[in-house]
């Protein structure tokens, strides 16, 4: 299971990092800050604000820098991330929080993994695009210890058409459901992601795989 989660997590951050991009591009295209002119109070408001999205704009930057380097030491990089997030502007809030809570799982502190995401789940200042990613996120790592008929309740919601991270939560649905030991509920959702030409390639081929372990 720890493989298959860690090709799963793989995928969705691939995913989440496209959403990301579109979303918050113009953030991190920002970290050249532009002086505002004129004066008054709503104007130098505004330049206070880009000043600060571009300062956090570097300090993330730099800090996933560091986390990719080889040897770099994860459980700090979390750390870091999380006091980003305290107080960084609310695209960057965000983004640091997402990052800290899969440093947190990739390190084996899974509890506290499982409490960031859950958190961010139900954190109605943030938007809901993150805030089901973070539910998916808490769903997947959810699958070793935590219970699968909660697992089902809380991701069933976010896999029905038209929901942004459908496939990811219907690839997570069936593994809950093979955990509850009903392979014909797994075995249909499986079937449905692999025909599905929406689904990213990763989820339908992993899809495929677990059909042919389940002898399909």
């Amino acid at each position: 299971m720890p493989d298959l989660i860690d090709e799963v997590d793989e995928e969705i951050r691939a995913e989440r990092a496209r959403r990301l991009a579109q979303r918050y591009g113009g953030l991190v295209a920002g970290v050249v800050l532009v002086a505002i002119a004129g004066i008054g109070g709503w104007e130098g408001w505004r330049w206070y604000e880009n000043r600060q999205s571009g300062q956090a704009a570097q300090i993330f930057l730099t800090t996933a820098r560091d986390a990719a380097a080889e040897g770099a030491d994860l459980r700090a990089m979390a750390e870091r991330f999380g006091a980003i997030a305290q107080d960084a502007p609310t695209g960057y809030r965000t983004m640091a929080r997402l990052r800290a809570a899969a440093l947190l799982a990739e390190t084996g502190q899974t509890e506290a993994a499982l409490a960031a995401y859950d958190a961010l789940a139900r954190d109605a200042g943030t938007d809901q695009l993150y805030r089901d990613l973070a539910t998916v996120m808490w769903g997947l790592h959810a699958l070793d210890t935590g219970d699968a008929a909660q697992i089902e309740a809380r991701l069933t919601p976010l896999a029905v058409p038209g929901a942004v991270w459908r496939a990811s939560a219907q690839e997570v649905l069936a593994l809950a459901a093979l955990k509850l030991g009903n392979t014909e509920r797994a075995r249909g959702t499986l079937q449905s992601l692999l025909g599905d030409a929406a689904a990213p390639q990763g989820v339908r081929d992993r899809a495929g795989r677990l059909l042919q372990g389940l002898g399909s």
